[in-house]
C-alpha cells in the first residue's frame, strides 16, 4: 500500500511535466510562426491555393461528367420521341409545336445552342443555333398544309434573316413543296430547302447535313407534281 501511494505523486510529477511540455511546444511553435511568419506565410497561401484549385477541378470535371451524361440520355430520349412521329402527326401540329420538333431534330443531330425565336417580331427566323461544324444557322419553319406550295418571296425573306443575324447557313423546313422559282432561288443562294419529303428522311434518321447534298431536289417533275396535287386536294 505504501509504495502504491508513492507511485502515485510521481505519475501526477510526469503528467504535469508532459503538460508543460506541451505547453512550451505550443508557445514556441507560435513564437518561431510569429518570428518567420513572414517567410512562410508565402508557402501556406500557395498550398492552400493549391489545395482549392484541386478541389475545384475535381469538382468541375466530375460536373461536366453529369452534365455530359444527362445531355446524352436526353438527346436519346428526345430521337426516340422525335422517330415515333409521322409526316400525319406533324400536320397536325400547330405552328408553334412544328417550330419545338424541327429543334429537336436539330438538336438530335448534335446542332448546339439552338433555341426557339419565332414570333410576331422574328425578322424571319423561327430557329437559331449552330451546326455540329459550327457554322452559325437561321431556320425558318413553315407547316402548310402538303396542297399549299412554299412561294419564293418567302425564300427570299430567309435570306434577308440570313443578313440580319449574320448566319453563316439558312434552312428552310417545311410540311409542303416548293415552287419550281423558290426551288431554284434556294439552291442558288445556298438555302438548305427541307421539302416534305426530305422532312420526312430527316424525321426518319437523316442528318440536316445528309440534305444539304441533295438541297431541294427529289421534288419530281411535272408528273410528280400532278400526282401530289391528286393526291392531297
Amino acid at each position: 500500500m505504501a509504495a502504491r501511494n508513492r507511485r502515485r505523486p510521481a505519475a501526477r510529477r510526469r503528467r504535469e511535466q508532459r503538460r508543460k511540455a506541451g505547453l512550451i511546444g505550443g508557445v514556441g511553435g507560435l513564437v518561431l510562426l510569429a518570428v518567420y511568419w513572414q517567410v512562410i506565410w508565402p508557402y501556406l497561401v500557395g498550398g492552400l491555393a493549391l489545395a482549392g484549385a484541386a478541389l475545384g477541378g475535381w469538382w468541375l470535371w466530375r460536373t461536366d461528367r453529369l452534365v455530359r451524361r444527362r445531355d446524352h440520355q436526353w438527346r436519346q430520349q428526345e430521337a426516340l420521341e422525335a422517330g415515333r412521329r409521322s409526316l400525319t402527326e406533324v400536320d397536325a401540329m400547330s405552328g408553334g409545336e412544328f417550330e419545338d420538333f424541327v429543334v429537336e431534330l436539330c438538336r438530335r443531330d448534335g446542332c448546339a445552342e439552338v433555341r426557339r425565336v419565332g414570333g410576331s417580331h422574328d425578322d424571319g427566323a423561327d430557329v437559331r443555333g449552330r451546326l455540329p461544324d459550327g457554322r452559325s444557322m437561321v431556320v425558318q419553319c413553315k407547316r402548310y398544309a402538303p396542297k399549299r406550295r412554299i412561294p419564293s418571296h418567302e425564300v427570299r425573306d430567309l435570306l434577308g434573316a440570313r443578313v440580319h443575324f449574320k448566319a453563316d447557313v439558312a434552312v428552310f423546313v417545311t410540311t409542303t413543296y416548293f415552287t419550281g422559282p423558290a426551288e431554284r432561288t434556294a439552291v442558288q443562294n445556298g438555302v438548305i430547302a427541307v421539302h416534305r419529303d426530305h422532312l420526312g428522311s430527316w424525321n426518319n434518321g437523316a442528318s440536316l447535313l445528309s440534305l444539304s447534298r441533295v438541297n431541294g431536289a427529289g421534288q419530281g417533275d411535272r408528273r410528280h407534281r400532278a400526282r401530289r396535287k391528286q393526291t392531297y386536294e
